[in-house]
């Protein structure tokens, strides 16, 4: 009888499914990691740049939903999907690029909770730093949707491909369709 650790991995619907070799593992993680620093700063010089001409217009939105409105309510439609989609498009990368640089980050709570705690410090950061710029929690609500398209349309499976995970001992042994340990029989 083979052992669990040299039986291939198979998903649900029984195909094989291997790990990546490590090198091209470690070079996948490295490009996420270096693209990941790299919206860092793009998300820096977009976010914390002092924008003193509109320090008048600036108000800080704690009700979710009310720069929505606002956005919407603009006559120009192309400024709504500026706005809105502007701050979407910010949370993509999140979706996509964290699995991969943190693996223990995966799984779509984990991303999402991520998400949103780095961009409530990011409007934090906005509201009480940054000249005409101001804390809203829509805007925090776009990005974590951003990184919750990402994740589900690449990210998830990025990230499986290349931290394949360990099968856990307690259901190696395990037949896929019972459930029931190989090799013993069922028991009153």
């Amino acid at each position: 009888m083979a052992s669990a650790a040299s039986r291939p991995r198979t998903t649900g619907s029984g195909s094989e499914r291997r790990p990546l070799p490590w090198p091209v593992r470690l070079l996948a993680t490295l490009c996420a990691f270096l693209f990941m620093v790299a919206f860092a700063v793009v998300l820096a010089r977009l976010t914390l740049q002092p924008s003193p001409a509109s320090e008048a217009l600036t108000h800080s939105n704690l009700q979710p939903g009310s720069s929505l409105k606002a956005y919407l309510d603009q006559p120009e439609l192309r400024d709504a999907v500026k706005q809105i989609g502007g701050n979407i498009l910010l949370g993509i990368p999140f979706g996509v690029l964290v699995p991969v640089v943190a693996p223990r980050t995966r799984g779509i709570l984990r991303v999402l909770l991520l998400t949103a705690v780095v961009m409530l410090l990011v409007e934090f950061a906005q509201g009480a730093l940054v000249i005409g710029r101001a804390f809203d929690i829509d805007d925090v609500i776009l990005n974590t949707t951003g990184a919750l398209i990402g994740y589900l349309l690449l990210g998830r499976r990025l990230s499986r491909a290349v931290h394949a995970r360990k099968p856990r001992p307690d259901r190696a042994d395990r037949e896929p369709s019972t459930g029931k340990v190989r090799g013993t029989a069922d028991r009153p």
